[in-house]
C-alpha cells in the first residue's frame, strides 16, 4: 500500500478525499473534524473537500475476524470503496484500524490509491523513536488478533506487545461499553494499561483503535508520552496528501 503523492495547492480544483466511514459512526465524525481543526486555513476554501461514506451497517469487524460471525465486512468494504471511486474521489482512507484487516479486498476493488492508517502509524512511531524496537498495542481483539501492526511493524524489526488478557478486556470496556455507548471513557484505566506496556519495555504505545482515538481527544491523551494516536496521524497524512498543510 503506497500513499498517493501529495498535489500541488495552487492550479486546478482536486478531486475530494474519499472516506470510507461509519466504522465506527463516532469515529468518524472525529476524523472529519480533525482535519478541519488540523489543516492550515483562513477561510471556508482552503479546507479539504471530501466525500464521507458514513455505512454504520457495515458488519462488525471483530466479531468476524474473531469467528464469531459469518458476516464477512470485506465485500461491504470493497463495495463502498467503489462507490467513492465512482463518484471521482483522488484517494481513499479508512478511519478505523480493525477494517484494516480487509485492506486487500478494497484494493482489489479500486484502482484509487488508498491511505493506510496502520502505514502512517508505523511511519510516525519509527520517526517519533529512532532505532525503535518494542511499541504497545492498545486496539480492539480483532486487531490484535489479525496481526496488522505486528506484520507492518515486523517488517521493520520492530515488536509490539499487547496487553494481558486482563488488561484487553479493559481496553474492549472502553471501546465498546463506553465510546462506542456514548458514555464516559475512562482514560485513567487505558493510563495504567500503557503504563504496563512501557514497563514491559515499550517505547510507544500506539493507541490503535478510533475509538481510542475519541477519548484521547476529550481527554487530551494525544498530548501525553508515551502516546502515538493512529486517527491523529490519518489525520495529518491525509491533509498533506490532499495538498494541505497542517496546523
Amino acid at each position: 500500500m503506497t500513499a498517493p503523492e501529495a498535489r500541488g495547492t495552487e492550479g486546478a480544483e482536486r478531486p475530494p478525499v474519499g472516506v470510507i466511514g461509519g466504522v465506527g459512526p463516532l469515529a468518524t465524525a472525529y476524523f472529519l473534524q480533525r482535519v478541519v481543526q488540523r489543516t492550515r486555513a483562513e477561510r471556508d476554501q482552503d479546507h479539504v473537500d471530501m466525500v464521507v461514506l458514513n455505512h454504520a451497517t457495515i458488519p462488525d469487524r471483530t466479531a468476524f475476524v474473531l469467528d464469531r460471525s459469518d458476516e464477512d465486512p470485506g465485500p461491504v468494504l470493497a463495495r463502498d470503496a467503489r462507490r467513492l471511486e465512482a463518484f471521482g474521489v483522488s484517494f481513499l482512507v479508512m478511519p478505523c484500524n480493525t477494517a484494516h484487516y480487509f485492506t486487500q479486498q478494497v484494493l482489489d476493488a479500486v484502482s484509487t490509491p488508498f491511505l493506510s492508517i496502520i502505514d502512517v502509524t508505523v511511519a510516525a512511531a519509527r520517526e517519533r523513536v529512532p532505532g525503535l524496537e518494542r511499541v504497545g498495542l492498545l486496539a480492539t481483539a480483532g486487531t490484535v488478533a489479525s496481526r496488522v501492526y505486528d506484520d507492518a511493524f515486523a517488517a521493520h524489526g520492530v515488536e509490539v506487545l499487547t496487553p494481558t488478557p486482563q488488561d484487553q478486556d479493559v481496553v474492549n470496556a472502553v471501546i465498546y461499553d463506553q465510546v462506542k455507548a456514548g458514555r464516559p471513557a475512562d482514560v485513567d484505566a487505558l493510563r495504567a494499561v500503557a503504563a504496563r506496556l512501557v514497563e514491559r519495555g515499550a517505547s510507544v504505545v500506539v493507541l490503535g483503535c478510533t475509538e481510542l482515538s475519541v477519548a484521547a481527544v476529550d481527554h487530551g491523551l494525544l498530548d501525553e508520552p508515551p502516546f502515538l494516536d493512529s486517527m491523529d496521524e490519518l489525520v495529518k497524512a491525509t491533509i498533506v496528501t490532499a495538498g494541505h498543510e497542517v496546523r
